[in-house]
């Protein structure tokens, strides 16, 4: 699969709650393209997170870059929530040239399942916290302008 296509606002996939992936579609070529497909962009896009909505499915699907390569995200939720939040810059790919101060979570644990369909359950925070937190967003329909502190948006160009 080439890079994916971007979707920017206000096309309204983005607004829209995704749909839990059946496992029967988890082992197929097909799906495996997809992921991959998502990873490239993501990369090549200079992305920290892809939600599946970000490219036209409106799927709970995203991919996010780690230190160990893209991981992917099947149904993830968040289960635990620290008390503890902060401030953070935050930028999206379906938002392009806007950014804002997000308040966030510090640290989260999220169940989710990998690509072979294995269930995880990982403990973030930081910047990972903060990039599965925009993601599952995403597949919930929200967009980090939804959240930004004071509502002042930086354009950048």
């Amino acid at each position: 699969m080439p890079i994916l296509k971007i979707i920017t606002i206000p096309n309204p996939i983005l607004r829209k709650k995704s749909k839990e992936i059946n496992f029967k579609e988890i082992n197929t070529r097909d799906f495996a393209k997809l992921v991959s497909a998502m990873g490239k962009t993501m990369i090549k896009t200079d992305g920290a997170g892809l939600a599946a909505p970000q490219i036209g499915k409106s799927i709970r699907l995203a991919v996010i870059n780690s230190k160990d390569g893209p991981i992917c995200l099947i149904n993830p939720k968040i289960t635990r929530k620290s008390w503890a939040r902060e401030l953070g810059q935050e930028g999206c790919l379906s938002i392009p040239g806007i950014f804002g101060q997000v308040k966030r979570h510090k640290k989260i644990t999220v169940a989710y399942y990998n690509q072979a369909g294995k269930k995880i359950k990982q403990v973030a925070q930081g910047l990972m916290a903060r990039v599965m937190q925009h993601e599952i967003d995403h597949l919930d329909g929200i967009l980090f302008i939804d959240k930004m502190a004071g509502k002042k948006i930086k354009q950048h160009e």
